[in-house]
């Protein structure tokens, strides 16, 4: 009878790291009604009716230019006078990558590095210090769709072929080829899924770069196994 196939230490982890994709995620957040850790509720309460104004306009399926350059213009006086306000930042990234066509926001770096700084700098105040601090839901909303869009637009620039031009003027992305560019999505996906897009959470696990290595494995695994099988087939008939 042949011997059971075994896979290597690294096979193991990547198989058991695929059927477990939270695996790599830091521990669950616990995302409860809490206040604003920079704002008390009465101007929080200000803040997202400025907001909610602003992004009325642009809420529709084709929003007009006018209207998203009148949003852009509110959120940024928003950020000037509330500078640690997270969603305003978040929607004012929004906002500019819905200006343009995913065709010309590849052929616009500079753009592009203003929609990720203002992306990271809305998942910077949003984040807690610590892994295991309480979210606020406020920032909870945030950072899910605040990673989904960086994960979004890396995964879009993980498909094109020459991806550095892309992310030339994007702090920590310039130089990346298109498979890190595609973990990076993935990374971003998985942290938008943890703080609540269950969309994000399934684009996570696709773009896993295990999961990539998953097929190659499992044939190899099969390969060795009916190897073994052949030779103790011809074992026992000699």
């Amino acid at each position: 009878m042949a011997s059971a196939t075994s896979l290597s230490q690294h096979d193991s982890h990547v198989l058991g790291a695929l059927f477990d994709p939270e695996s790599s995620l830091s521990t669950s957040c616990q995302i409860k009604d809490l206040d604003s850790v920079y704002y008390d509720v009465d101007t929080l309460s200000y803040l997202k009716g400025v907001e909610r104004q602003a992004l009325a306009s642009v809420n529709t399926a084709t929003p007009s230019n006018t209207d998203i350059l009148r949003t852009i213009k509110i959120l940024s006086r928003l950020i000037e006078d509330y500078p640690q306000y997270a969603s305003a930042y978040n929607n004012r990234a929004e906002a500019r990558r819905i200006s343009n066509t995913v065709e010309e926001l590849m052929r616009q770096p500079n753009t592009l590095s203003t929609i990720f700084a203002d992306l990271d700098q809305a998942i910077s105040l949003a984040t807690p210090k610590h892994d295991l601090d309480p979210i606020s839901t406020g920032d909870a909303a945030v950072l899910s769709s605040a990673h989904t869009h960086k994960a979004f637009l890396l995964y879009l620039a993980s498909q094109v072929d020459t991806p550095g031009q892309m992310f030339g003027d994007v702090v920590d992305m310039a130089g990346r080829d298109r498979e890190q560019l595609e973990e990076c999505a993935s990374k971003n996906f998985a942290a938008g899924g943890r703080f609540g897009n269950k969309l994000a959470k399934q684009l996570a696990v696709k773009t896993n770069p295990y999961a990539k290595l998953c097929g190659s494995i499992i044939k190899e695994a099969m390969r060795r196994e009916f190897d073994n099988m052949r030779k103790a087939h011809l074992v026992a008939k000699q």
